[in-house]
């Protein structure tokens, strides 16, 4: 595929962060033939991601999903470690740490430091700005917002998010690699929220708002129907 990484698949993708979303976005890249490596601070979180892994794997296979076969050969695809030190050799990096903004910026300096030139750096941010964290970097032209949808394997939205500086060859990449992972990718500008939680957000304080006017179980109850009708 043209748009991918170069004119062709990252062979290595780096995923910082392994809890529920970094686990899923592993998970989706083993399933597609990639190679993974997840970091984080602790084996113990690690170990718990693999086998968060392993069982949405399982999952899958006894709903005929995915092979026994194709599943172990996922699983056979990641690899783990503590140290960011480990992603030298990838390709890819996608970040996928708690919701703050230091604590991101601390990671993506790092990963400046050990990664290659040509290594792009993604953040699953869904609303730190963009150009910020790629101001912590020497190369804010490979860093992009590429936000999964929550659980990873099963919703299909990826949301791309371009910093100031993020290069159109950036951009095209990572919409390569999100569609040869099966993945829709909607495109925002680098806007607080983005798109899904500009419209989430105040969708959610409407909805407080309007428990907090009805004064009856009758009309409690019809709240909570109107948002099952919504989510389904």
């Amino acid at each position: 595929m043209a748009s991918m990484l170069y004119g062709h698949l990252p062979q290595v993708i780096g995923v910082v962060g392994a809890g529920q979303m970094g686990s899923g976005i592993a998970q989706v890249c083993a399933t597609k033939g990639l190679d993974v490596l997840i970091n984080d601070r602790s084996q113990d979180l690690l170990d718990r991601s693999m086998q968060s892994i392993r069982k949405s794997l399982q999952r899958l296979t006894h709903k005929g999903q995915l092979s026994k076969q194709n599943a172990d050969e996922a699983l056979g695809r990641i690899r783990t470690d503590t140290s960011l030190d480990g992603l030298r050799h990838a390709d890819f990096c996608i970040e996928a740490v708690v919701e703050n903004e230091d604590i991101k910026r601390g990671i993506f300096q790092h990963l400046d430091k050990v990664t290659s030139v040509h290594t792009i750096l993604a953040s699953n941010t869904s609303s730190i700005s963009i150009t910020k964290l790629g101001a912590a970097t020497s190369k804010p032209h490979r860093v992009i917002g590429m936000h999964f949808m929550n659980p990873v394997p099963i919703m299909k939205l990826v949301e791309l998010a371009k910093g100031q500086h993020t290069s159109q060859q950036t951009f095209e990449a990572c919409k390569g690699l999100a569609e040869f992972l099966g993945k829709e990718v909607a495109t925002s500008q680098d806007r607080p929220g983005f798109l899904v939680n500009r419209v989430l957000i105040p969708m959610i304080n409407e909805a407080f708002f309007c428990l907090m006017e009805v004064s009856s179980n009758t009309g409690r109850a019809a709240l909570r129907q109107s948002s099952m009708a919504y989510a389904s």
